[in-house]
């Protein structure tokens, strides 16, 4: 058996950088996301542009209780795609 030894300050950093490419790599592999990430996601700034895509029925969501509301991924890549302009 080895031993590492490590300084208090490379140690935490060390933590600090395991713990994050955790969460990356959880995020990335969610396929339902809350509305900010959402919002995000679709580069927009406003609730009610989110909600009027929701309404129209261009993007995917569920309504698992009545004040959380949560968006398709790939419901958002795809309005995205559809979106998108081919260049010249």
């Amino acid at each position: 058996m080895q031993v590492i030894c490590l300084q208090e300050e490379a140690f935490y950093t060390l933590v600090d950088k395991v713990i994050q490419h955790v969460e990356d790599r959880k995020d990335d592999n969610r396929r339902w996301i809350d509305g900010e990430e959402a919002m995000a996601h679709l580069s927009i700034k406003s609730k009610s542009t989110l909600q009027k895509l929701r309404d129209e029925g261009r993007i995917r969501y569920s309504q698992p209780q009545k004040k959380i509301i949560l968006y398709d991924r790939d419901s958002l890549d795809a309005y995205l795609e559809k979106n998108a302009k081919d260049t010249f």
